[in-house]
């Protein structure tokens, strides 16, 4: 019943703004719909095509035809009189490009359905034996949309028309003229790279949120801070982090014997949602034996940073966040900071002043055809999915090793399986493009056995940089070096600030 209803939406949400560029022309004065009904026949499926891509989505060509028993009335008010169409004896033979979108762990599997109407060059792509990836490179999908208006076929739809009891479709050159529009139509809105998206699950809840900028944070200075040593002195260093990460926490260096620490050290993290994150900051006593003692905290909400704007706060520590806690009411002393969020640049539209304030999708080549340039700092992304086929010769408990400018990353280890999982992220924060540098991505093995612990290796890929910072993104699977027949899934981006 669900679906009918949705089905009925969506007609309605498509032919009511097509009606209306019709009013005021050749007299009409509305359109409307008297009755929407598809009947009860369901359309047949008698071909299906899956491809396969390196995102997230199930990409799908299905041929189907459907010979219904609909019952559609519209009412035509024309010069104040009004003349009832009826549509009858519809038949339609589509073959559309379903993608589900992206893919997830939450039933039904899929956040959403992209439909797009695509024919002749799936085929042609099928002769030739090439693949045929719409939505997984630029560069097919820049070829495809050259050949768009060579080759794309629309569906065939056949149907009668009833004016006042007499089927009008019998009229010479009538059926061909109502054809040609309904071509017309429906290329507008739904030929490829067009398309008609459906969200099924809310988008917040299932995907997988990627960095949207830097936020820049240079720790000044604190000033009358607690006494924590017999001396009454304290030897202070402070924490950050961002909530909602489970990144490591940056930290300052640590002032010996001093209550007013001068650190001017600055740090930089990734942010995800500027509108919710919020800055933790706390300040510890630094002691060589037992725990270090806590000193003060404060939160700062990102959405009260201007973009691109360097905002100096003096913030009193607080014993806890809890604002009715009457501990904090004891002073604790203060702490200098100095904020700047610096959005990627393909994503500072999004965002005007301070933060805190079912369609149709057209952008897939203006995405495609915008250019990345070379200069300036940001951030290198490497999300590695998984791997294939990777085995050792005495354990098969896979992890990632990441070495890149002699910092080395560790994923989490995935015990007895020769076709890990990881969808792990790892940020490298940079002040120039790493155009000429390349990244190490180990696929490693280890298990302990009475205290000893034995490593091996599975495979190596390098990932030549340059081409991630050329195209923004290379999302591809390489033959793992030094493995008979390993693959590893790597998905690397470079954003500039």
């Amino acid at each position: 019943m669900h679906d009918v209803q949705a089905s009925h939406s969506i007609i309605r949400s498509t032919a009511e703004p097509i009606f209306a560029e019709y009013i005021g022309k050749f007299k009409i004065e509305s359109i409307e719909f008297e009755n929407l009904s598809l009947g009860n026949l369901p359309p047949i499926i008698h071909g299906l095509k899956v491809f396969e891509t390196n995102e997230r989505e199930l990409v799908m060509e299905p041929a189907f035809k459907w010979a219904g028993n609909p019952n559609i009335i519209v009412t035509l008010t024309i010069s104040s009189v009004q003349v009832t169409v009826q549509l009858v004896d519809l038949q339609v033979f589509a073959t559309p490009l379903i993608t589900l979108k992206p893919l997830v762990h939450t039933i039904p599997c899929f956040a959403n359905i992209v439909v797009s109407l695509l024919e002749k060059v799936s085929k042609l792509f099928s002769r030739l034996n090439l693949p045929f990836f719409p939505y997984s490179s630029v560069n097919w999908r820049n070829l495809l949309f050259s050949l768009n208006h060579l080759l794309f076929v629309q569906p065939h739809i056949d149907f009668g028309i009833k004016v006042l009891g007499g089927d009008i479709m019998s009229i010479p050159g009538l059926y061909q003229y109502i054809q040609d529009i309904i071509q017309k139509e429906v290329a507008n809105l739904y030929l490829w790279p067009k398309s008609l998206e459906i969200s099924v699950l809310d988008a917040s809840t299932v995907s997988i949120k990627k960095p949207v900028g830097i936020l820049r944070v240079k720790v000044v200075r604190a000033t009358k801070l607690l006494k924590m040593d017999l001396l009454g002195l304290s030897d202070p260093y402070v924490k950050l982090r961002l909530g909602g990460e489970k990144l490591p926490s940056k930290k300052t260096t640590i002032k010996k014997k001093t209550l007013n620490p001068e650190w001017n050290e600055e740090f930089k993290l990734s942010v995800k949602d500027p509108l919710s994150q919020v800055l933790h900051i706390d300040v510890f006593d630094w002691d060589k034996v037992g725990a270090h003692d806590l000193l003060g905290s404060q939160l700062v909400p990102l959405k009260l940073l201007t973009p691109n704007e360097t905002k100096e706060l003096v913030l009193d520590l607080l014993k806890n966040t809890s604002i009715n806690d009457p501990q904090n009411k004891k002073q604790r002393g203060q702490i200098t900071l100095e904020l700047t969020y610096a959005p990627f640049r393909n994503d500072l539209e999004s965002f005007s002043g301070c933060l805190d304030g079912m369609a149709r999708n057209d952008s897939i080549l203006n995405r495609a055809s915008s250019s990345v340039s070379p200069k300036g700092a940001g951030l290198l992304l490497l999300t590695v999915q998984g791997a294939q086929d990777v085995e050792g010769s005495r354990h098969n408990n896979p992890y990632v090793l990441v070495i890149f400018r002699g910092e080395r990353k560790k994923s989490k280890m995935i015990r007895r399986t020769r076709n890990p999982m990881w969808n792990e992220e790892f940020h490298f924060i940079l002040e120039e493009p790493p155009s000429q540098d390349k990244i190490q991505i180990k696929v490693m093995s280890k298990r302990t056995v009475v205290g000893f612990k034995s490593k091996e290796s599975l495979g190596h890929v390098d990932i030549d940089l340059g081409d991630v910072v050329h195209n923004g993104r290379i999302n591809h699977k390489y033959h793992l070096i030094d493995s008979k027949n390993g693959v590893i899934h790597v998905d690397a981006r470079w954003k500039i600030i």
